[in-house]
């Protein structure tokens, strides 16, 4: 159970297409005497996936002036001027589908710092998984 829910929350938080709130909805549903356990099972998976987007998005940019590099050079730049518009509190919308994964790059992309990423992240992936839970016990 437990792992099924970290593993569905960790493909979630990458960029290949999962999502985890139905694995976590059902499970929560099943068991739910579990809910701060599954929770934190289903944060930590998502937290650590887009750590792992983090550092992908640190580890390439030693790439990027590479000619196989596949990011585009405007995208790039529009995607880091964003960011640093916005700045690190972007990382509070990394819950978001289609723009959450992203951002994570970008952030290890430009040099967020570890910590304040994860403080951040958590902060979000948590309260997303905690609005599932109160949908599902039917608090909300």
């Amino acid at each position: 159970m437990y792992l099924s829910v970290f593993i569905s929350a960790f493909l979630a938080a990458t960029l290949l297409p999962a999502q985890s709130e139905a694995v976590l909805a059902y499970h929560l549903s099943a068991r739910p005497e579990s809910m701060v356990t599954l929770i934190g099972v289903a944060t930590a998976g998502n937290v650590l996936g887009a750590l792992l987007n983090w550092w992908l998005g640190r580890f390439f940019t030693h790439f990027k002036d590479r000619r196989w590099f596949t990011v585009d050079g405007k995208a790039l730049l529009r995607a880091e001027q964003h960011y640093k518009k916005y700045g690190r509190y972007s990382l509070l919308l990394s819950w978001v589908p289609f723009i959450g994964d992203p951002i994570t790059v970008i952030a290890g992309f430009l040099r967020e710092p570890v910590w304040s990423f994860i403080i951040l992240v958590t902060i979000a992936k948590c309260g997303r998984y905690l609005v599932v839970a109160l949908v599902v016990s039917g608090v909300a």
